[in-house]
Parts: structure tokens; C-alpha cells; sequence
């Protein structure tokens, strides 16, 4: 085992640097698990353990998970996003709202290369999904 004073230290030591390959899973608090799981099954997520009388549920999203842990006096707030890769933000959007969801807006085109658009759940956290735009040649700037 190796046990390092800082950082940099840590850093000389170790024989390669760390590499993160992936977010694996996000973890919100909610406070009312049925609404909660109701909410993340029609955006598309997949209900692989637990569900609404659970006091903690996982979702699959892509190759990775949401997890909800029942915190009941968990007030919404929110403190950043979470952002999914879609196919298609388009539609995406047109699924959330034939299945009576209210995304924050229509899709959008970022200077960044993506379309996203962003949902807030019953709880506060808002979720943003992104399609990959593809690459802009120096002609269409």
C-alpha cells in the first residue's frame, strides 16, 4: 500500500497516473421514492432494483445507473445537473412529453457541439440530455 503526505506526493509515488474511465452512477435524495421512480421510468430509465415502496432504488441509464435513496424530509433544491447522452434530444423531448412530463425547454443548439435540453424532477435535480452534434467544418462557422 502506498501512503502519501499530499497529492503531488501521491502522485510521484503511484507507478502510472489514476485514470477515471467513467461516472458509473449518480445518487439523488428524494423524498417521496413512488413519484420519484414514476418521474425516471417515463424519462426512459430502466427499473432494475427496488421501486416505489423501496427506501433505495437503481436505474439504468446507457451503461451506467441512477440511484434514489427515500430521504422524506429532503427538501428540493438544486445544486447542479446530471447530463445523459441521447441519440436524438429531439426526441428525447418528444418522449417526456407524450409521456406528460414539462422539460425547462424546447432543444437547443450549443456553441459546444451538442442539442440538449434540460427536465427538473420532483425533487430539485435537473437533468439535462445532450445529443453529439456533429463536427462544424471552418466553412459553416
Amino acid at each position: 500500500m502506498i501512503h502519501c503526505s499530499d497529492w503531488a506526493d501521491c502522485h510521484r509515488l503511484c507507478e502510472r497516473p489514476m485514470s477515471i474511465d467513467h461516472i458509473s452512477a449518480v445518487t439523488f435524495a428524494v423524498a417521496d421514492m413512488a413519484r420519484a421512480v414514476a418521474f425516471y421510468q417515463a424519462c426512459g430509465f430502466e427499473l432494475i432494483y427496488g421501486g416505489p415502496g423501496a427506501d433505495f432504488t437503481s436505474l439504468r441509464a446507457g451503461q451506467g445507473f441512477v440511484n434514489l435513496i427515500l430521504q422524506k424530509d429532503y427538501p428540493p433544491n438544486w445544486w447542479g445537473r446530471a447530463i445523459f447522452r441521447v441519440a436524438s434530444a429531439d426526441e428525447q423531448h418528444r418522449q417526456l412529453i407524450t409521456a406528460g412530463l414539462k422539460p425547462d425547454a424546447a432543444p437547443q443548439d450549443a456553441p459546444w457541439g451538442e442539442r440538449y435540453f434540460h427536465i427538473t424532477d420532483p425533487d430539485g435535480h435537473e437533468l439535462s440530455f445532450a445529443e453529439l452534434l456533429p463536427p462544424r467544418r471552418a466553412a459553416d462557422s
